[in-house]
């Protein structure tokens, strides 16, 4: 489709083609379930909504296995009521919830990282053996679908070699197998290791209006944490159960998990922080710090058991379950027709709106209601579409 080639995200490659300047791992993994779908005459592969289908599928799919692993990562450190309330809150209360809207990377981050720390993160004994082998090739997983998490992902890796204290470079040939893939179609498709990414980040200047990739750490941060728009702690308050669970953390120190996870939170925090386009372009809320949510998930397991002690505690905690899960479930419903992102002007050169509490994005969305285009996959001939053209 050669009109894509005028869409920053796209380029012209060194084969002639117009191809996606993003990771391809994402789709590799959807060409399952399109496959199985197309061979058992549930989809036809040429209809013009196949695409959109098959996007939203997958990425449905690898999110929902990301919260079932969530529960999986809290079981192993409190109950099952509770572990069951720790990965609902992951998968409604947080974007997480719009990463399994469509293929964008984010949905492969959290099911990578998060099927990771089923092996990395239950208390006791390092992963050694196939656990290791297990965790190493989620990791790669996260890696190869998004360059971004390779802070978080190295700091796992390395708690992998420090806790396991065994001969680690078997294990870790996995993520140097999933690196030189990606680097190989990366110089193949755009002639650089890095693919198309230089591409992108030579456009700050005009599309985002900063003057390089990264900025001031500390307005990254804040604006990550408190922007009215885009701030983790305004769209998803049930986060600071992590901060009851630090306990746990101290206690057992470097010798465990929960300290490794910690670091590889804090780790990818400081990273986008650092990144000048922190608010994460168009999107809804706090895009970028989606990927730092699966190493709090054994974290907040052992806040929940510190709160559930109390009353007061369970009461407040509710408040931001409930919270947090209204306002991912208003972008979930309601982005983008709200059009906040380009109305009045366009957020990435216009800064100062992400600060704008008088016009937050999620009040918007209350205020234009529901986005009909989250609702066109729900029609009988959404699969095959007939009325539609073919999509070439």
């Amino acid at each position: 489709m050669p009109t894509l080639a005028e869409r920053p995200g796209f380029g012209r490659a060194r084969d002639g083609f117009i191809r996606s300047a993003y990771p391809i791992l994402p789709a590799i993994v959807a060409a399952g379930p399109a496959w199985l779908l197309a061979r058992a005459g549930a989809i036809d592969l040429d209809a013009a909504l196949a695409p959109a289908v098959i996007a939203k599928l997958a990425a449905s799919l690898l999110v929902a296995l990301a919260v079932a692993c969530a529960f999986l990562v809290a079981r192993a450190r409190t109950s099952a009521g509770l572990a069951a309330l720790v990965a609902l809150g992951f998968g409604f209360g947080t974007n997480v919830w719009l990463a399994g809207q469509t293929l964008g990377g984010h949905e492969t981050v959290a099911f990578g990282l998060t099927a990771a720390l089923v092996f990395l993160a239950p208390p006791g004994p390092a992963a050694t053996g196939w656990r290791a082998w297990a965790a190493m090739a989620m990791l790669a997983v996260a890696g190869a679908a998004r360059a971004q998490v390779i802070p978080a992902v190295a700091v796992l890796a390395l708690s992998i070699v420090v806790r396991g204290r065994f001969r680690p470079w078997p294990a870790l040939s996995v993520l140097a197998v999933a690196a030189g893939f990606v680097v190989v179609y990366n110089v193949a498709w755009f002639g650089h290791p890095l693919g198309a990414v230089p591409r992108l980040e030579a456009l700050h200047a005009t599309v985002h209006a900063t003057s390089g990739s990264f900025g001031s750490p500390w307005h990254g941060g804040l604006g990550l944490l408190f922007s009215p728009s885009r701030g983790l702690l305004i769209f998803s308050p049930v986060v600071l159960v992590c901060l009851a669970g630090l306990g746990p953390v101290v206690r057992e120190g470097w010798r465990g998990p929960l300290a490794w996870c910690l670091a590889a939170a804090v780790a990818e925090f400081i990273f986008y922080a650092c990144y000048s386009v922190w608010w994460g372009g168009h999107s809804y809320g706090p895009r970028y710090v989606l990927d730092l949510l699966p190493p709090l998930v054994p974290i907040a397991a052992g806040g929940a058991v510190v709160l559930a002690r109390g009353r007061l505690s369970r009461v407040v905690a509710s408040g931001a379950v409930c919270w947090s899960v209204l306002v991912a479930a208003t972008g979930a419903f309601s982005y983008p027709a709200e059009r906040w992102n380009t109305s009045p002007d366009d957020v990435d050169v216009r800064h100062e709106r992400l600060w704008d509490w008088r016009d937050p994005q999620f009040v918007r969305c209350w205020k234009t209601g529901l986005s009909p285009q989250n609702f066109d996959l729900f029609r009988a001939s959404a699969p095959g579409a007939p009325d539609q053209p073919p999509f070439r």
